[in-house]
């Protein structure tokens, strides 16, 4: 009898031949890869600034992604939940603020239950100290383009894109919130997951800041099997360097920000974020080479910083082809597990 392991990954097993032409034939009308990630990116900085956990901003935001994610057929649901955060003074008090978070959770069923789920946050850094507002740190006016605008953007077109495919197995489509505040979200997540469900997850692909940073990365859990890891993270670098993009692999200390409680269930996860390891303390914070533009090497939380006038300015064309380069590697990757439906 195979393990739970062995039984992964053979359910993983990738058959290229299965893509056929007929997936990579386009149709006349079909917006060019990576349009759809960088207009939706727009869309929600612009119009969903200050997305915190909890706020006005996160909820209408969700129903937003809620409402997109039905018009593409998919059974889409609002997941609310209770959460709360440690909030620190300037005289030294600290003190539980609870918010009440809302995640989308978008599925459709394939020949089989076992499933692929994409994930990205889409909410914006919560003031969490008198220090953080007193640096302009999150808030109503913070866009969050880069984080994390830029995943759920990638999320919707691969979402769009898939909604024309059947396949194989089942496809999950999850815009968590709450992350902003100890990655709450996926822990709430991963709790309510039955142990059936657990068993049937395949992969968690996990999209998060992919603009700011000097380059692509992926990297797979730590408990995320050597044989899997190859099926996923590897070969995201094949079709990357495939396609002359500069990507890499990473296989560090540093593993599962964000996704820590998926990982600690030995749900297989592939992470793809815009970063540079060699820098700074080398696990990823810093995005960037300090410059001018960005005086800390990252733009996350700083509403002066990642907002879609700025980043056009000191990043022309940045979006676009973060974009187009995310969709054109994770597309192809996504339909190759997923498998066509016979």
């Amino acid at each position: 009898m195979f393990s739970t392991l062995r039984m992964k990954l053979a359910l993983l097993t990738i058959s290229i031949s299965c893509v056929g032409f007929a997936h990579a034939a386009k149709l006349s009308n079909e917006p060019a890869p990576g349009v759809i990630a960088a207009t939706q990116t727009r869309h929600i900085a612009t119009y969903f600034p200050g997305r915190m956990a909890g706020s006005p901003g996160e909820l209408i935001a969700a129903d937003y992604l809620n409402q997109y994610f039905e018009k593409l057929g998919y059974q889409s649901d609002l997941r609310g939940f209770d959460t709360r955060y440690l909030y620190s003074s300037k005289d030294g008090k600290q003190s539980w603020h609870n918010v009440h978070a809302t995640s989308v959770i978008a599925a459709r069923p394939g020949v089989v239950p076992q499933q692929i789920i994409v994930m990205a946050h889409f909410d914006t850094y919560l003031p969490q100290s008198d220090a953080d507002s007193d640096h302009n740190l999150g808030g109503l006016t913070l866009q969050g383009v880069d984080d994390n605008a830029s995943g759920v953007g990638v999320m919707l077109e691969l979402a769009e894109q898939l909604s024309k495919v059947k396949t194989h197995y089942s496809l999950r489509f999850v815009a968590l919130s709450a992350e902003e505040t100890g990655a709450q979200g996926a822990e709430d997540y991963v709790q309510r997951m039955s142990p059936q469900e657990k068993k049937n997850t395949l992969l968690v692909v996990n999209l998060d800041s992919l603009i700011v940073g000097d380059k692509l990365y992926f990297k797979s859990g730590k408990n995320t099997s050597a044989a899997v890891t190859k099926l996923t993270r590897d070969r995201a670098i094949k079709l990357a360097h495939r396609y002359g993009i500069a990507a890499e692999s990473y296989a560090g200390k540093d593993c599962c920000s964000g996704m820590q409680a998926l990982d600690n269930a030995h749900i297989p996860l592939l992470m793809v974020s815009a970063t540079d390891y060699s820098l700074g303390k080398k696990d990823g914070s810093q995005q960037r080479a300090i410059s001018p533009h960005f005086p800390d090497g990252t733009s996350r939380h700083q509403g002066q910083l990642d907002n879609l006038q700025y980043l056009d300015r000191v990043l022309p064309g940045r979006i676009d082809k973060r974009a187009k380069e995310s969709v054109k590697i994770l597309l192809p990757l996504i339909k190759e597990l997923a498998k066509p439906a016979q």
